[in-house]
């Protein structure tokens, strides 16, 4: 029975919604139509109410001269009469049949009030149909209107807006709620073109190397073991340079579509892992590794986060001096974990350090060194997927600082990326 029920119920609402018009127009229509009938049957049935409220059993007899009295009929009612020449006459008969009279007229009355208020309420309704069929297209006309230049919006204009004047009402603000979307997508798709450019450009160069490398092999009749050993080893190094770069790219892409779940961390033993995994690379840079290692809780995903530290490690020596430093800091500043990594270096231009949050961004180094430019970018989506902000700040001697804080474990999470120019810190000097 309770499957049957459901079933019944499931085919009602089906035919509700295939009956109910799709249009909004006819659906304001009907809505303007039946509000207008609702409200005239009200109005009527007030005005028939009061009328037939009405009294009328009061009868006025006029004859000559006297004033009018009261006097008692013989069902107790008062009636009020003109007497005739000082005689004392009871009217009674004569006011009961126009007393009968009076409701027999006033029935017929309500009867035709009734019937021309029905006539007067139909028509009343057609009108207001046809009103309302007039004043929901007015409404929508703004809204075909940016319909129609939504649809003509695609990729190659979608720097056009429907800029649309008038005041501030809800439809205002849909058109600039639109407007600005189309701003945040104009954005992303330059942003995707310039990724997908500038991807192509870096695999193209390590593919012409290889395929110079592997024609010059075949084509040399004088070649050697030792000449193609040689041109194997350049080619194994190139496929390792590829399998990094493709492997930054789909952590960069993994990291754009957000968290699939979170986890207790702590930063400290991150990066305690990741100084532990960068101390033998550090002795042939000549870099030194300082830490300052405190507890900062978090939560997100661990993998991830550790790839942030390593990305932020890895960028400081790899732009770096001889004889330089690497600082790596880890503590809790009001309730957010934060890790910090500071390097010397070159001198960075204050108005260059959010470019280098870019992809294939590398300040004056070629791909050629090993480095893509996709660690400080891959460190912003890793970031933007935590909610973490990321303090960037140029250092008056060279080199950066960036700072990674990640929202508390139970708290409201805030995101953003900020960057600005460190005068002078001595937590860093």
């Amino acid at each position: 029975m309770p499957m049957r029920l459901r079933s019944l119920v499931t085919v009602s609402q089906g035919l509700v919604r295939r009956l109910l018009p799709r249009r909004v127009r006819v659906r304001l229509t009907l809505l303007y139509g039946v509000l207008f009938v609702a409200s005239g049957v009200v109005l009527l049935a007030i005005t028939n109410l009061l009328v037939a409220r009405t009294p009328a059993n009061l009868v006025l007899v006029k004859n000559r001269g006297g004033e009018p009295v009261l006097s008692p009929g013989a069902d107790g009612r008062l009636y009020l009469g003109y007497p005739e020449a000082n005689s004392s006459v009871q009217l009674n008969d004569i006011t009961q049949q126009l007393r009968d009279q009076a409701l027999r007229q006033h029935e017929i009355e309500m009867d035709h009030l009734l019937v021309q208020s029905g006539i007067a309420l139909a028509i009343m309704a057609v009108i207001a149909i046809v009103l309302g069929w007039l004043v929901a297209g007015r409404v929508l006309r703004p809204l075909r209107t940016m319909t129609g230049s939504i649809q003509r919006i695609s990729a190659r204009n979608v720097h056009e807006r429907l800029a649309v004047v008038g005041p501030a009402d809800e439809l205002k603000d849909l058109a600039d709620t639109v407007d600005g979307l189309l701003g945040r997508l104009e954005t992303a798709l330059d942003s995707h073109k310039r990724f997908v450019a500038n991807a192509a450009h870096e695999l193209r160069t390590p593919l012409t190397l290889e395929h110079a490398l592997l024609e010059e092999s075949l084509i040399d009749r004088d070649a050697t073991r030792e000449s193609f050993r040689s041109n194997f080893e350049r080619l194994l190094a190139i496929s390792e340079q590829q399998a990094r770069l493709l492997e930054s790219l789909l952590t960069l892409s993994s990291s754009e579509r957000g968290l699939d779940r979170r986890e207790p961390l702590d930063l400290a033993a991150v990066a305690e892992e990741v100084v532990e995994a960068s101390r033998p690379e550090a002795g042939p840079r000549r870099v030194r590794i300082e830490t300052t290692i405190g507890p900062a809780e978090a939560s997100g995903d661990t993998a991830l986060v550790q790839r942030l530290v390593a990305n932020l490690v890895d960028n400081a020596m790899g732009y770096n001096t001889p004889g330089g430093r690497v600082e790596i800091t880890t503590r809790t500043d009001a309730g957010r974990a934060v890790v910090a990594v500071a390097n010397t270096g070159p001198k960075v231009p204050p108005d260059q350090v959010e470019q280098l949050f870019e992809p294939f961004q590398r300040l004056g180094r070629t791909a050629g060194d090993g480095h893509h430019g996709l660690g400080l970018s891959i460190v912003r989506a890793i970031a933007t997927a935590h909610d973490a902000v990321i303090s960037a700040h140029a250092r008056p001697g060279g080199g950066l600082v960036i700072e990674v804080s990640f929202p508390p474990r139970t708290g409201p999470l805030q995101r953003g990326l900020e960057f600005a120019q460190l005068d002078d810190d001595p937590a860093i000097r």
